[in-house]
């Protein structure tokens, strides 16, 4: 398949640009991955889409302030947004600058602090602080929005651009689907019986990038760091021993247990990933997927086809936009079951 397989037309008011007022009042479509049936629910009506003995796998990553500003020596602003932490003190970084940054340069930062330009790393640059990363972000960085939310960040988004159960440093955009989720709804799921655990995946800003290519396989992800504990891989292989089923929160958490279990067992994993899950993939443990609606020609609108089958949610996303559901991060969700080919019986 080739990346113009996976465009479709949005109109530009259909992006949700705020979240709704109460985390668990979104809109859910649900799309059976085998005939294309398609319900319109509420978020709220998960509870009756799961059964007792079911797990949810949640990504815990926590969403740092990742957009920094800075200046040159000559005074020219410096747009700074953090890709992934490499340590410390360094980091990889997106940088819009009316020039490119040359390797060996500096950067002043906020409180007299300085970012030395290390070296340019394909599209983004390699920067060196002169004091803690982590906590210089904490401090003077601002939630990093995705570029189609056009107001600047709010304490609103300090709040809700977080899922409730975030507990990792690390993320530079929000694992979505999770942002669902309030203590009403999981205490509703864990009354009717439905568990849950987490992995974390690290969401880096390459999220956002567009696939260059139109040819699948020559696309490359970009790496993202994924910690995938015991705790987890114990929950998951219990479930399917009793019969329950693993609903992964999100495109990431569905990255990150297909990565662990890329040997063909799922086990504990620490490291980066980089898989590319598209149509043909077959899902090891991955049994149901709740996720938002994505970007056109994006590799997570490609994942959702490969798990839902192509063509039955190429058709649910036309039925969303006929409906006027809310896309991408603070957007409406989706709750899909496998077709017949992601779950290796074609």
């Amino acid at each position: 398949m080739r990346r113009s397989d996976f465009h479709y037309e949005l109109p530009p008011e259909l992006i949700a640009q705020t979240p709704t007022p109460e985390r668990s009042a979104s809109r859910l479509l649900a799309l059976d991955g085998q005939s294309g049936e398609l319900q319109d629910l509420r978020l709220r009506d998960l509870p009756r889409l799961l059964r007792a003995g079911d797990l949810l796998v949640f990504n815990d990553t926590r969403v740092l302030n990742a957009r920094l500003s800075a200046r040159k020596p000559s005074g020219r602003q410096v747009e700074l947004l953090l890709e992934r932490a490499l340590d410390e003190r360094r980091g990889l970084f997106q940088a819009r600058a009316s020039k490119t940054l040359r390797a060996g340069s500096t950067l002043e930062l906020a409180d007299g602090q300085r970012a030395r330009v290390v070296a340019r790393r394909g599209e983004f640059f390699e920067l060196e602080l002169s004091t803690a990363l982590l906590g210089f972000l904490a401090r003077h960085g601002a939630v990093p929005l995705p570029p189609y939310i056009e107001h600047a960040p709010s304490a609103t988004d300090e709040e809700r651009y977080q899922t409730i159960f975030a507990r990792v440093d690390g993320a530079v955009a929000a694992p979505t689907a999770g942002l669902h989720f309030d203590e009403a709804l999981l205490a509703q799921l864990e009354s009717a019986g439905v568990a849950r655990t987490t992995i974390t995946l690290h969401v880096g800003a390459g999220t956002f990038q567009p696939v260059r290519v139109d040819v699948l396989d020559e696309h490359r992800m970009h790496p993202e760091h994924l910690e995938v504990g015991a705790t987890a891989c114990e929950a998951i292989n219990a479930t399917r021993a009793r019969g329950g089923r693993v609903v992964a929160v999100g495109t990431t958490v569905v990255r990150g247990l297909e990565s662990a279990a890329a040997s063909g067992t799922l086990a504990p994993y620490s490291g980066e990933t980089q898989l590319f899950i598209r149509p043909g993939y077959r899902f090891r443990i991955v049994d149901r997927l709740l996720t938002n609606f994505h970007l056109p020609e994006s590799t997570l609108l490609m994942l959702v086809c490969a798990f839902g089958g192509f063509a039955h949610v190429m058709a649910a996303y036309a039925h969303a936009v006929a409906a006027r559901y809310r896309f991408f991060s603070y957007g409406d969700a989706m709750f899909l079951t496998p077709s017949k080919a992601a779950a290796g019986k074609a």
